[in-house]
């Protein structure tokens, strides 16, 4: 338990025998569950199963960032927001023992600070700490690096570390009626630093849209230096979250024309 919500587990065993990860520091992997009275459990080979059972049994999939991965001695390291009995793989990491298996896909991954850039923003939530983590440690040394993390209380700070010159700033009291509201605030009405800024927001997709719009038309940061993802939405279970997140980029791909092209 690194904080009240949030639970880290360990990987290991023959299994990840091929497994490596890239250049990118958002990392991740889609863990995979068998629904609840499926008829079997990990380890499982996706394959057989969508081949044997219907559709309603196969393995359900739930994306998580790789917080670390040590080639050296095969581990894999993954951090799980946990709220109780809500969802399903925060309940699993809860009740997680070793010896313990699973399955997944990846890795993926798209982002890695830019080495280019004049001073780093990272923005998210509590779902985005472990991909803001990493990406921290993957900062040149020297260069600046603000982070913007609301979460729900003091309890949910970790430590991050970096090469580079690191300002960290917590905001508590994540709210489902505002998510990114204050946190947009924050990062406007902060010292802006001079120079290329390349930026990261990723989290709950109403935080993210709504400091995507601040760095965009009030900070002007360039298109191609803002990575913003929408993980999860208030309200949403990942599968139906997952069958809207086009309509939520069309929505993006709208305001940009509606805004045009900042200078």
């Amino acid at each position: 338990m690194l904080t009240p919500h949030m639970i880290r587990i360990v990987f290991g065993g023959d299994g990840l025998g091929d497994f490596s990860v890239g250049e990118f520091s958002d990392h991740y992997v889609k863990l995979l569950f068998p629904p609840e009275g499926a008829g079997y459990r990990d380890p499982f080979d996706v394959d057989e199963i969508q081949a044997q059972y219907p559709r309603a049994h196969w393995p359900v999939t739930r994306t998580y960032t790789v917080r670390a991965w040590d080639p050296r001695t095969r581990e894999l390291t993954i951090d799980f927001v946990y709220h109780g009995d809500r969802g399903l793989a925060g309940p699993w990491a809860a009740a997680a023992k070793p010896g313990d298996a699973m399955s997944f896909f990846g890795p993926g991954g798209a982002y890695v600070p830019a080495a280019g850039a004049d001073w780093h923003l990272l923005v998210g939530d509590a779902s985005a700490l472990p991909a803001i983590a990493a990406s921290a440690e993957r900062v040149p040394v020297g260069k600046p690096v603000s982070v913007f993390v609301e979460v729900e209380s003091p309890e949910e700070k970790l430590e991050l570390v970096s090469p580079g010159d690191l300002d960290v700033h917590w905001v508590y009291g994540f709210s489902a009626d505002r998510p990114g509201v204050e946190l947009a605030e924050q990062i406007l009405a902060a010292p802006w630093r001079p120079g290329l800024v390349d930026a990261f927001v990723h989290g709950e997709a109403a935080l993210v849209k709504e400091v995507r719009r601040a760095l965009r038309f009030e900070r002007h940061v360039p298109r191609e230096y803002l990575s913003a993802s929408g993980y999860w939405r208030c309200g949403l279970s990942d599968e139906d979250w997952r069958a809207r997140k086009k309509e939520w980029n069309r929505d993006i791909e709208v305001e940009e024309q509606v805004h045009g092209s900042p200078a």
